[in-house]
């Protein structure tokens, strides 16, 4: 019994006693851990605390509370966002997904209050976010807009008309990308489904219009809010496409496709035959391709629903459910067939309605023409909807809108509420044009007989509303004019388009009209006029009013002056087209306003900007003939200045190519250009003063305006830089001109003879005309041309005042420094072409009669000529005569301690005269 107690020792239960600790198990496991921070300072580093509005609520404390179940906790949020973003506007970049969704949610909030706060909040951030900023965001924004304008409730669906206003105002192409969502929402606000009781089969759904009492408008006024959101939606639309081209004469918008690229030529190089003139079709505009193959766009390969109104499907499907309803909407609004006595007069609030409905009509119209298939399209809508337009459209037509008066109770019609009376104001008139516009795109030639009826009603509306001699403002003007010149193409025979012609023409001579309605006008005369003239030559028809308008056109333009200089250019480029197609009345117009148009005092020519002298030079070569005292002020335009050097030789460039001189091969206008009042053009432009100037510098003495020296009679008159090189500018043109003469010989006896007769005998010459004749004569001159005495002697005086004037000059003397190279080059070349010139001018260097002080300046000049290599066979022809200057002023200077300046003149004779040398020396003397 004990041995056996003993061998159960081994597996004996282990008492567990009160206090004491369990022992641990031989196989227990340690589960202990010990842990250390680690330390990322950089990383646990805040920028700094979020900025606070006045409540010292941040942004995510705002964005929070717009959870809150308390409208009021959820209006001061929305308030207080408002306030902190308009003075931290960094914070908007910083959190702009989370202010966008935490807005949007808030559109379908209950209360009123709140959905103020937030129309208010999103028209502010509209005016800070960008489009490419918003646009990730924006299906999220549309979603609940969308959710907003189908809710069931009437207060958020009148809110999210707000809502769309905004996003229309700032994202306008943003949300007509989700055209096909947001039309079904506009459809769904004014009407209901209801299954359509015709259809046996009963699977078609049919729109009414819907009457909600509960809302706080009447059911007229919430279907005008709505149409009017629906117009500006779809107007939107059009505009984002840009393949919609109105037939109107809409004021067009700035675009790379509209702006001409004309071809620059440069009459000197093209003459040469080295510039090559490339013409463009189409005058650099978009060029027109006439295919049957059209590339399919990117869209086609999304999905239908996709497109929105760029499916044609889509539209068609759109139209079908729309029209109705609008023409449902037109009845409820139009005249009571009951009521007789009011006619046609529409209350404002009715006027405003059937005014939506047309919009909204024609804006449809408008998209119908950007697809593919257009002629299916309006014979789609003609054969759906032109029984119906006549029935309820034009059945009243036209409109006017009825004055609503109140009158006091002292009355004498105190029993009646209303006072109907025709109003004087033109607001009904947009809605008859409208009509007009949308009725008469559903005409067309084929369709003449049919239509004729109702046709006629709005020509004759057309044709009253041009003469009633009312202020039309540009809209309905252009309106107006998109409606003539439909009715002109649909009746082109002359009987039907002269009256709709002459009242236009009776609109256009109203005095005091708006610059965009002149614009609309003078668009609208031009196109006619294009399409008249692209007729061929058997049928064209001309109209003596469209004749009249034309011939009127250099009056208006020489009248108008720099008052409008945009309308301006606009006239200056319709009679550039009608003058290059060569209408014979313009012509006529233009050669008797010739002489006003390019006056050089007051002229149209002198007085606009750059670009319209320009299309104005341009006019010259157009005109019939070019007499003696239109030549003369073209003389005065190119040498006064008031335009620039680059555009006067532009003119003389075309005057020269107007000469008998240009060598055409064909046969020109015989008289266009008189030789003798050319060459009088050519140096009177030449000498760049009229004789009244010349005259008048006579009287002018000293400096600083004349330099003058005691060996020539000749005194120059300093001229301005800018006059100065105007005037060489314009002197290269004309002696390249003269050069193109055939006969050089007899050109040279012409200008040597005006040089004489106008030059020669003058005390007072100016600089610039001094170096141009100088040019002049270097240019013409070869070896049969045979110079008079008188000549020589002036041009040998003109020469020594000249480089006297550039010896003496001051180097500090930045404006007339810059002549320096022009007028000596032109010196010297004629020195060299001329040896009798050069032994002229050295027999008038007497020292003897002038002063000590101008001794080193013939000493200079002296050097320099025998020191030019061109110089050197003339000055060791008259050696004998340098020798003798020498001598006198060595004469002149005996006694006195030799200077620099005579040991550098004797060392120059010694060198280059007294021992002959072979070489030529330097070509260039450095002075």
């Amino acid at each position: 019994m004990t041995k056996k107690r003993k061998h159960q020792e081994d597996f004996q239960k282990v008492k567990l006693r009160v206090g004491k600790k369990k022992p641990k198990l031989e196989n227990a496991t340690d589960t202990t851990f010990k842990t250390k921070a680690i330390q990322i300072p950089e990383q646990l580093k805040e920028d700094g605390v979020l900025p606070t509005q006045n409540r010292k609520l941040n942004v995510k404390d705002l964005l929070s509370q717009m959870h809150h179940y308390s409208p009021g906790v959820k209006h001061n949020a929305l308030l207080g966002l408002k306030d902190l973003l308009s003075q931290y506007p960094f914070v908007i970049d910083a959190h702009l997904s989370n202010i966008i969704s935490e807005v949007a949610a808030v559109f379908t909030d209950k209360d009123s209050g709140v959905r103020g706060a937030a129309v208010h909040l999103l028209q502010f951030l509209a005016s800070k976010i960008r489009a490419e900023q918003i646009a990730p965001f924006f299906p999220l924004v549309s979603a609940h807009l969308s959710s907003a304008m189908t809710h069931i409730s009437e207060g958020i669906q009148e809110d999210s008309l707000k809502v769309l206003d905004v996003l229309l105002e700032a994202y306008p192409a943003l949300l007509t990308d989700r055209s096909s969502i947001l039309l079904k929402n506009f459809v769904e606000l004014i009407s209901h489904q209801q299954l359509s009781k015709r259809l046996k089969s009963r699977e078609k759904l049919s729109w009414m219009l819907s009457v909600n009492p509960n809302r706080r408008v009447t059911s007229q006024q919430w279907r005008l809010n709505v149409l009017t959101r629906l117009k500006k939606f779809l107007q939107a639309v059009v505009d984002g496409s840009s393949e919609i081209e109105d037939e109107g004469l809409q004021e067009q918008k700035d675009s790379p496709h509209s702006v001409r690229n004309p071809v620059c030529i440069s009459w000197k190089v093209h003459a040469n035959n080295q510039q090559h003139i490339q013409l463009f079709e189409n005058g650099g505009l978009r060029p027109k391709i006439n295919s049957s193959f059209r590339l399919r766009s990117l869209a086609g390969v999304m999905d239908s629903a996709e497109k929105g109104l760029s499916s044609a499907e889509n539209l068609k499907g759109f139209i079908e459910i729309i029209i109705p309803l609008l023409i449902e909407c037109w009845i409820e609004a139009s005249p009571a067939q009951s009521a007789p006595i009011l006619g046609n007069l529409l209350e404002s609030e009715s006027q405003q309605l059937m005014q939506q409905v047309l919009s909204i009509i024609h804006l449809l119209w408008k998209l119908t023409k950007r697809h593919d298939e257009t002629y299916k399209m309006e014979l789609w809508l003609r054969m759906n909807y032109l029984v119906d337009f006549k029935h309820h459209f034009m059945r009243h037509f036209p409109y006017s809108l009825q004055e609503t008066v109140k009158h006091k109770k002292k009355d004498l019609y105190k029993g009646n509420k209303y006072c109907m009376t025709p109003s004087n104001s033109v607001d009904h008139l947009l809605l008859n044009l409208t009509l007009c516009d949308i009725m008469v795109s559903l005409a067309s030639t084929s369709t003449l007989q049919m239509d004729s009826s109702w046709l006629d009603m709005i020509r004759k509306f057309v044709t009253d509303t041009l003469q009633d001699g009312s202020k039309l403002n540009s809209k309905q003007v252009n309106r107006l004019l998109g409606v003539t010149w439909r009715l002109m193409q649909i009746q082109q025979n002359k009987v039907a388009t002269e009256p709709l012609i002459k009242a236009v023409y009776t609109l256009y001579q109203q005095r005091n009209l708006l610059f965009p309605v002149r614009t609309l006008l003078l668009k609208f005369f031009s196109r006619v006029y294009q399409k008249e003239d692209l007729r061929t030559q058997r049928i064209r028809s001309r109209s003596k009013v469209l004749s009249r308008w034309l011939a009127g056109l250099p009056q208006q333009l020489a009248l108008l002056g720099l008052r409008n200089p945009e309308l301006s250019n606009q006239l200056i480029d319709i009679i550039h087209s009608a003058a290059s197609r060569s209408n014979k009345e313009l012509l006529q117009s233009l050669q008797a306003t010739a002489a006003r148009i390019y006056d050089p005092l007051d002229g149209t020519l002198v007085l606009l900007p750059a670009e319209a002298q320009r299309r104005l030079v341009q006019l010259v070569y157009f005109l019939p003939c070019l007499p003696a005292s239109l030549l003369a002020c073209l003389s005065r335009c190119c040498i006064m200045g008031r335009m620039s050097s680059e555009l006067a030789a532009t003119l003389i460039g075309i005057l020269h190519m107007r000469s008998s001189f240009a060598g055409w091969k064909c046969q020109v206008q015989d008289n266009s250009v008189n030789d003798v009042d050319y060459f009088s053009f050519l140096f009177s432009t030449l000498i760049g003063f009229s004789r009244e100037e010349l005259t008048s510098l006579q009287g002018i003495r000293g400096k600083p305006h004349i330099s003058q020296t005691q060996l020539s009679p000749v005194r120059l008159y300093l001229t301005d830089l800018d006059q100065f090189l105007h005037h060489w500018a314009v002197t290269e043109m004309i002696c390249h001109s003269l050069s193109t003469v055939p006969s050089q010989s007899q050109c040279f006896d012409i200008l040597q003879t005006g040089i004489c007769k106008y030059l020669v005998g003058l005390v007072v010459i100016p600089d610039s005309t001094a170096g141009s004749v100088l040019c002049a004569i270097n240019k013409l001159l070869d070896q049969a041309c045979i110079l008079s005495e008188n000549l020589h002697k002036f041009l040998a005086s003109c020469c020594y005042s000249l480089l006297y004037f550039l010896l003496t000059l001051d180097k500090e003397d930045a404006e007339h420094v810059q002549k320096r190279d022009m007028l000596w080059g032109s010196c010297i070349s004629a020195l060299a072409l001329l040896p009798r010139l050069l032994r002229l001018m050295l027999q008038s260097l007497q020292v003897s009669r002038i002063c000590r002080e101008e001794l080193p300046v013939v000493a200079q000049l002296l050097r320099l000529l025998m020191q030019h290599g061109q110089l050197r066979s003339h000055m060791i022809t008259n050696e004998f005569l340098v020798q003798q200057i020498i001598k006198d002023i060595m004469t002149l200077k005996s006694g006195e301690v030799q200077e620099q300046w005579l040991t550098d003149l004797h060392y120059c004779f010694n060198i280059y005269l007294a021992s002959h040398p072979q070489g030529p020396g330097p070509v260039n003397a450095v002075y």
